[in-house]
């Protein structure tokens, strides 16, 4: 934690220091930027350094389809059945889920046309709170949710890649699923940090591979009920909970399953046509996602009984060794490739996330800069990199995860709530996309009532989610407010961020005049 609080209270200083560390490497600028030109599709000289509106409406579906359907779906739907009791309310909460996640995403749509900036939450809280409550954010995001988020995924990709090399009763050793990960983290950031294009096409690739997966599932177990196996359909309501606080539970297992809805609006700066790409491909994937997950849960209960899945630890996995025979191998692969790409995403989008707080000064400036020759965001990718393998070693990683359910609920709620608050402060700020009044106070009423609900059925979680948020108070005064720093204590933070650049052969961003 020392290192975070030395790391944090430079934000105020770094972001200024930039340009004048870059200019003050002996013989860089002019050599630097004449070789990239020649190297790079860009010439700086017109371009300037800046992150390239790579990201096409098929990249932006593969985003938001291969960060949502990553490992839940395949491993653990059974989160929804348990809350629930019953066949027929699990699927409604499927499907509500959807639609909720659909008319948040509606919401997003229009902040991110509005606000064309990345770092999604970030951008739309700052925009419409300020400086404090987007520094609370940021910091949850970098100390616990997204380098657990990424952690758990990288694990879940190892633990599955390393069942085919283990007998069914033998699993595999802690170590060598941690080393797994590990290397699956490094890689992942190697290719993300060597080339935009190489990411997306991961991304792409390993989408369609997951989607293949989950209509193997759903055309086999559709084949199933025609074959007459509708037993679990009849009564499907009995045993129902009545109780607000499960029904609240069976939404958090459902959201979480639907968790990335928002992953694209964190590359905004990147996409090609936001105005018109950005609405596209939410109303591409966020339907086609809802369908997929349900007509999944309904050819999951064709073959498997609720006490079947709910006794199972990998749903998928106990379905295709049923009804696949032979082939059921196939299925881990699967899961580990949809893991995989999962994971590409979170680290690629992610990364934007570091990048946009830092040049905004709430994080060390130096990650706010650009390899000149890749034109990625070199420093920000290896940052994500080290604090997810940090948290590969911890181990309450999976303790952590849970309180940031909790506190992304809420941030989420912000972030809708802003765009109430924008409508009144804001009425002149140019709205390509302009969605009914209804849709934003609908969500709202939604985030309320999954941020109190569990203050009464979990509330240690919340507690705990609440100090993590609290926790970062003093480094927003330390870092942001506090404006006269040591003499000394700057020296050496531009000699870190001269460093840095040098290392990385970064520059930091240079914006395009209008």
């Amino acid at each position: 934690m020392s290192r975070k609080a030395s790391v944090t209270s430079s934000a105020s200083g770094a972001s200024a220091d930039l340009g004048r560390g870059m200019r003050n490497i002996p013989e860089a600028d002019s050599e630097s930027l004449s070789s990239v030109s020649s190297k790079s599709s860009v010439v700086i000289s017109e371009e300037g350094v800046r992150l390239r509106k790579h990201l096409g409406l098929s990249n932006g579906v593969g985003i938001i389809v291969g960060i949502i359907v990553g490992s839940g779906i395949f491993v653990s739907p059974k989160g929804v059945l348990l809350q629930t009791g019953s066949v027929g309310g699990s699927l409604i909460v499927w499907l509500l889920c959807g639609i909720v996640c659909l008319i948040g995403a509606m919401c997003y749509a229009e902040l991110g046309t509005a606000i064309l900036k990345s770092g999604a939450d970030y951008a739309y809280i700052n925009e419409a709170y300020g400086n404090f409550p987007s520094f609370l954010y940021l910091w949850v995001a970098v100390v616990v949710v997204l380098p657990t988020g990424n952690a758990i995924t990288a694990l879940t990709f190892a633990t599955y890649v390393l069942q085919a090399f283990f007998p069914k009763d033998c699993p595999p050793p802690d170590t060598a699923i941690s080393l797994v990960a590990a290397m699956c983290i490094t890689l992942l950031t190697f290719i993300n940090c060597t080339n935009v294009k190489w990411a997306t096409r991961v991304q792409d690739i390993f989408t369609c591979t997951k989607i293949v997966a989950l209509v193997i599932i759903i055309i086999t177990g559709l084949v199933k009920m025609v074959m007459g196996s509708t037993e679990n359909f009849q009564n499907a309501f009995e045993g129902s909970t009545k109780e607000p606080g499960r029904f609240a539970l069976a939404f958090y297992s459902g959201l979480f399953s639907y968790s990335g809805w928002n992953y694209l609006n964190f590359v905004t700066e990147e996409l090609k046509e936001p105005y018109k790409n950005l609405p596209r491909a939410i109303m591409i994937s966020l339907p086609m996602v809802t369908v997929i997950y349900l007509l999944t849960n309904v050819a999951y209960f064709a073959v498997l009984s609720p006490a079947e899945m709910l006794a199972s630890d990998a749903v998928a996995v106990t379905f295709a060794d049923r009804t696949l025979g032979v082939m059921a191998w196939v299925m881990p692969v699967f899961v580990a490739c949809s893991t995989f790409g999962g994971l590409n995403g979170a680290i690629f989008t992610s990364s934007r996330l570091f990048f946009v707080g830092a040049r905004n000064g709430h994080l060390p400036g130096f990650l706010a800069t650009i390899n000149m020759n890749k034109l990625t965001p070199f420093p920000s990718l290896l940052f994500g990199c080290l604090t997810s393998l940090i948290m590969l070693s911890s181990s309450d990683i999976y303790s952590l995860i849970n309180y940031a359910s909790f506190v992304e609920a809420l941030f989420i709620g912000m972030s809708i709530g802003g765009l109430l608050i924008l409508r009144v402060t804001k009425p002149e700020l140019e709205r390509p996309i302009k969605i009914s009044l209804v849709y934003p106070i609908f969500y709202l009423i939604v985030c309320v009532f999954l941020v109190i609900t569990p203050l009464t059925s979990s509330p240690w979680e919340c507690l705990m989610g609440l100090i993590v948020i609290a926790s970062g108070i003093p480094f927003y005064f330390l870092g942001v407010l506090w404006k006269k720093k040591p003499a000394g204590f700057m020296i050496m933070l531009r000699k870190v961020t001269i460093l840095s650049q040098k290392l990385f052969y970064a520059a930091p961003e240079e914006q395009k005049e209008e």
